[in-house]
Formats: structure tokens, C-alpha cells, sequence
């Protein structure tokens, strides 16, 4: 059985799309992840009584201040949720499109006289 050309067309865009949201949310897991990291590195920090601190930066160590040190790992989780914000508004935006070309889809394959 030949599938047609605007079936073919169809099933690449809707896999096209599905590669998308998995892309998403692997880098939703990361973010996600890296938010964990950053709040153990935050306990850590604020337990942390005496001694230097280090933060860093590029490929080098720089010597920080604790209260430095606690802000930059605020800034960088209040980034990490930005982002992981706008990553779940583009999934679930995909996600919809998905669930309507799959049913696009359907009625694409489905038999004439069968629904």
C-alpha cells in the first residue's frame, strides 16, 4: 500500500516534532538539575562559617565574599526557572500541535466510510 505524498509530509512534521519536545525536555532536565545543584551549593554555603570562599568563573577560581557567594547562586536559579518557564510554555505549545496533527493524521489514514 502506497502512502500518499501529503501523508508522508504530514508524519515528517509531526516527528519533526516530537524530536522537538524531547530536545525540550531533556533541556528542561538539565535546568532542572542544574536548580538542584545549585540549592545543595546554597546549603553548603550558608552552613559555611569560616574560611575563603571561591566562585567560578570561566576556567578560573576567583575569591568571593559569602553574602557574593549566596547572591550569585540566587541570580543563577531565579535564571535556571526563567528559563525552565519559557522551556514548559514551548513544550506545551507543542503539544498541542502534536495531539492536533495526530489527529489530522488519523482522519488522513482512515478509511473512507469508517467514521
Amino acid at each position: 500500500m502506497d502512502v500518499p505524498k501529503n501523508v508522508q509530509d504530514k508524519l515528517a512534521q509531526f516527528q519533526n516534532l516530537q524530536n522537538q519536545v524531547q530536545l525540550i525536555s531533556m533541556q528542561k532536565q538539565q535546568l532542572m538539575l542544574q536548580n538542584t545543584d545549585i540549592g545543595n551549593a546554597r546549603k553548603e554555603l550558608e552552613a559555611f562559617e569560616k574560611g575563603k570562599v571561591y566562585r567560578l568563573v570561566g576556567p578560573i577560581l576567583v575569591e568571593t565574599s559569602k553574602e557574593d557567594g549566596l547572591k550569585n547562586l540566587s541570580d543563577e536559579s531565579e535564571s535556571a526557572d526563567a528559563k525552565i518557564k519559557v522551556l514548559e510554555k514551548q513544550e506545551k505549545k507543542l503539544v498541542e500541535k502534536l495531539n492536533e496533527m495526530r489527529g489530522e493524521l488519523q482522519q488522513m489514514i482512515q478509511p473512507p466510510g469508517s467514521g
